[in-house]
Order: C-alpha cells, then structure tokens, then sequence
C-alpha cells in the first residue's frame, strides 16, 4: 500500500534508526539472539514481487514458499523458491484483493486476513481459508470466508497466528499504541458475522507481520525496526504466551519488511519485504544454529 501513513512509518524507521539501535541491541550471551544467524543468507527475487505481506513456507512444494501481495494487487499467490526465483502464480477465484496483509497455515488450509484498514472505515473484515495448492495447481476456487467484526470497532491489523490446538485466530492490530490481541474464537461461522473480542495488548506497537513455529514452541512478531521471539511452552495459549517478555533477534532492517515465516525444516525462518524505496527485493533466511 502507498498510503501516506505508512510513508510515515517509513520516515520513522529511516531516521529512527539512531534510537532504534538501542531496542537492537542485545547482549551477546542472551540465549535468544543467539538461536539465529545475524547475518541472513540473502536471495534477489527474480522477477519481482513489488508489494508482498503475506508469506509461508509450502508443505506441498519443497523448498518453496508461498506469497501475497496487499491492496490493489490481484487476488493470487506467488510460488517463491527459496532461492529467491518466481516460479508460477495461483489465481485465487471469487475474492477480491481489499487489503491482504497476512498469512498463515492450519494443518493443510491456508488463511489469508483481509485485515488491513489504515483510514478505519470498513465495517467488517475476513479471512479466506484454503487448501493449499500443488505444484501443478493454477487456479484455486474453493474458497471459504470466515467474515468477523471486533467488538470495539475498526482497527487496521497486519500480523494474525492461528493456535493449531484450539484453532482460534489471534489478531494483532499495527496502529493502535500499544498493539492490541484480538480472538476469534473456534468455531467460527462461515455464513455468519463472527465476533473478535480482547484478549490482551503489546508493550509495543505497528506490528506487521507474525509467525508461528511448525512446532509451535516459537513466536515472532515483526515491526518494521525488530523481530520480537517468544518462547510458547506446551498446551499454552498464544495469548498467554504474547504476555511474557519478548527478546530481539537478529535482523536485517528492510525498506518495508513485513512477512515473516519460519521454515518447515525448522532449520530458521524468512523475511520479505516489499520494494518500498529499495532497488530490489530480496528473501531473506535467518539460519537456526545449532
């Protein structure tokens, strides 16, 4: 999106970055920052995805990741290698593309928040749930929307996790100060207005992009500036988990970062940003060490 507020956000991240540094830096025997490479290993993607905000690894595609785009763009995945090459596009039928934001995996469906609202002015906002394409798949048509409202009013929200358990969705809002957690709790209705309701806040704000460990044991939140990692122990709730101390990984600062995804392999986990005021995209891998 090339909305003026997140040109904004932009300007704050750039020339920030001088009071940033002192959220960024962690001690080095801090257990956390060190679970991951601070280098990331680095690919160009060719040809270009100008505006991605939605990422996840695919189960169905090896070494592959599965991408989206934000508002105005076609309603379609892109298949990305983890080398940083397009390989294909998926055609996503009967949605329309308002505002994707985010992305993220229950057993084999994909969801997709149509979430994102920087004037606050739409009444209702959903999620598309999916199966998740095969390599020869070009079009996807079964779709189901999960439509819902917060019980405050709008927010504008980038990052969601969904508790493989439970199955509720937690929502993380961007713009509100703090970031706020809403639940959309299971079951939810396909033919009916569900509900998302509080369930907690942040110590920070503008989160853009969350993920979930295929294990569930980790959490990242990502800012535009920071990863935030949260440790989840078994059978916790992710909002549970969201109230403890988050600690700072290593990262890359991006013209416009805002997908994040762990690896299947459990091996580290993604970054993508969108153009923003860079000359190239690329995908990022923060290698787990060992």
């Amino acid at each position: 999106m090339r909305m003026v507020v997140d040109f904004l956000s932009l300007l704050l991240v750039v020339f920030g970055c001088i009071s940033c540094s002192q959220e960024e830096v962690v001690p080095a025997d801090d257990k956390a920052y060190l679970l991951y490479d601070s280098i990331p290993a680095a690919h160009v993607v060719v040809p270009m995805i100008r505006e991605a905000s939605g990422l996840v690894d695919s189960k169905t595609v090896s070494k592959h990741l599965w991408v989206h785009e934000d508002s105005g763009n076609q309603p379609q995945l892109y298949l990305l290698g983890h080398d940083g090459k397009v390989q294909k596009t998926v055609q996503l039928k009967g949605i329309v593309n308002r505002d994707w934001e985010e992305m993220s995996r229950l057993g084999s469906d994909l969801f997709i928040a149509e979430t994102g609202d920087n004037l606050l002015r739409y009444e209702s906002y959903a999620f598309y749930q999916f199966a998740e394409p095969g390599a020869s798949t070009d079009t996807v048509r079964d779709i189901r929307t999960i439509r819902f409202v917060y019980e405050d009013g709008p927010h504008d929200a980038e990052a969601f996790l969904i508790d493989p358990q439970s199955k509720d969705i937690f929502i993380i809002t961007k713009r509100d100060t703090p970031s706020l957690i809403f639940k959309l709790a299971a079951p939810y209705s396909y033919s009916e207005l569900n509900t998302a309701r509080k369930v907690g806040e942040l110590p920070f704000s503008g989160v853009v992009g969350a993920a979930l460990s295929p294990d569930g044991s980790e959490i990242l939140l990502k800012t535009y500036p920071n990863v935030h990692h949260y440790s989840r122990s078994k059978g916790q709730s992710i909002a549970d988990a969201l109230r403890q101390e988050a600690r700072l990984l290593p990262y890359r600062l991006e013209p416009q970062g805002e997908a994040v995804a762990f690896s299947n392999a459990r091996d580290g986990f993604f970054t993508l940003s969108e153009k923003g005021f860079g000359t190239v995209v690329n995908l990022h891998f923060y290698r787990r060490n060992p």
